[in-house]
């Protein structure tokens, strides 16, 4: 019953902004922001305080990792769960990041008109290779001028079981020659466990949603760097779930 309690609480906690949303998406870009801005930020942190307070659920985040950050970078992380956008935002706060997402979120009620009134990338799923790699050179451009950080995730769709699956180099490599940026690696872990609404009444009481840095990079200068990040990247993940996880 309490895990049901605390289910009805999250939702109610995003009922009324989900609303605004709605309602200001299509007459006003500046309100929409606005409310954008409300789930993302104050929403987020209670988000976790309720969690934690009713069932014990932990949300276990390295600030120790974010001190020496570059003003702008990208990050590159394991995706295990929709609300991975929640625990970034909550993470990394007001160093506005900004995702790489499948254009099938638009079809999400509220999540669609936050993510494109906030400018996150929405990735076409019809057009080919071509129309992606358009879409992310103008991401890249638009984070760049509004002092933005991208954040992608290279295993391109979401874990059901939090096993770390194959990483695709193609968005990584646009993405990074278009901004040129350090790029920061992030674990997270316990998202997959919260996927859908059975994991949620199974997995809530005292579990854990983490997240830590693992590793700073400068900015490559040629593919093979690129490629060299890429892949110590998944090692470097793999390698802090199964710690987690031991």
């Amino acid at each position: 019953m309490l895990s049901i309690f605390t289910i009805i609480l999250l939702i109610s906690l995003v009922v009324f902004p989900a609303l605004m949303l709605c309602f200001s998406y299509p007459i006003s870009h500046k309100l929409s922001m606005f409310w954008s801005n409300y789930i993302t930020g104050y929403c987020a942190r209670v988000f976790f305080a309720i969690l934690k307070f009713y069932r014990g659920f932990d949300y276990i985040a390295d600030e120790e990792g974010k001190k020496n950050l570059p003003e702008q970078f990208l990050v590159i992380s394991n995706h295990q769960s929709l609300l991975d956008i929640i625990l970034f935002f909550r993470y990394f706060g007001g160093k506005k990041p900004r995702f790489v997402a499948k254009d099938a979120l638009g079809k999400v009620p509220m999540v669609g008109k936050m993510l494109r009134t906030q400018g996150h990338c929405m990735i076409p799923r019809k057009g080919g290779a071509s129309v992606a790699m358009h879409s992310l050179e103008k991401f890249g451009q638009r984070v760049l001028a509004n002092k933005q950080n991208p954040i992608i995730f290279p295993e391109g769709t979401r874990s059901k079981t939090g096993e770390l699956g194959q990483f695709y180099s193609a968005g990584f490599r646009r993405l990074e020659e278009t901004v040129k940026l350090p790029v920061v690696v992030c674990a997270l872990e316990g998202g997959w466990k919260l996927s859908n609404l059975g994991q949620l009444l199974k997995n809530l009481k005292r579990g854990a949603y983490k997240v830590k840095i693992l590793k700073v990079y400068d900015a490559p200068e040629s593919k093979e760097d690129e490629k060299k990040i890429l892949e110590e990247s998944k090692v470097l993940i793999q390698e802090q779930l199964n710690a987690w996880r031991a």
